[in-house]
C-alpha cells in the first residue's frame, strides 16, 4: 500500500496539501508518484499566478504519460520547487518533502475542510 501520512489533506485528483500558518505546500501523493512511473519532467507554474480550487496549474511527465496536476485550493503561488527542473526523480523518491510542487498563500483556509483526511483517501486510492 501507499505511504499515505496522517498529517496531510487530500484531493481525489491525487494531490496533498500541507499547511504551515497561510502557507499550503502541494505535491502528489505517493500513490500518484508509483501510477506514474519514473517521472522525466515536471511543468510548473510561475510565482505570483492566482489559482482557484480545482484549476490545473501544471503537468507531470512520466515515462508512461503525461498528467495535468490541480490545485487542492485557492491561493498565490509563493514558490514552485525549483529543484524538479533538474531532479524530476524527487517527485519518485520523496513526493512529501523535496518532492513537492508548490507553495501557495491560501486565500481561504476553510477550504481544507473540504479536502480527504488520510482514511477518506486511502479509500480514493485503494
Amino acid at each position: 500500500m501507499s505511504n499515505i501520512p496522517a498529517d496531510l489533506k487530500y484531493a481525489k485528483t491525487h494531490e496533498w496539501v500541507r499547511l504551515e500558518g497561510d502557507i499550503a505546500t502541494i505535491g502528489i501523493t505517493d500513490f500518484a508518484q508509483s501510477e506514474l512511473g519514473d517521472v522525466v519532467y515536471v511543468d510548473l507554474p510561475n510565482v505570483g499566478r492566482v489559482l482557484a480550487a480545482e484549476d490545473p496549474f501544471g503537468s507531470v511527465e512520466s515515462v508512461k504519460t503525461v498528467s495535468d496536476v490541480y490545485a487542492p485550493i485557492a491561493g498565490e503561488v509563493v514558490e514552485a520547487n525549483e529543484l524538479l527542473g533538474a531532479q524530476s526523480e524527487l517527485l519518485n523518491t520523496d513526493p512529501y518533502g523535496k518532492g513537492f510542487l508548490i507553495k501557495l498563500r491560501v486565500a481561504d483556509p476553510a477550504e481544507l475542510d473540504g479536502l480527504l483526511d488520510a482514511d477518506g483517501y486511502t479509500a480514493v486510492a485503494a
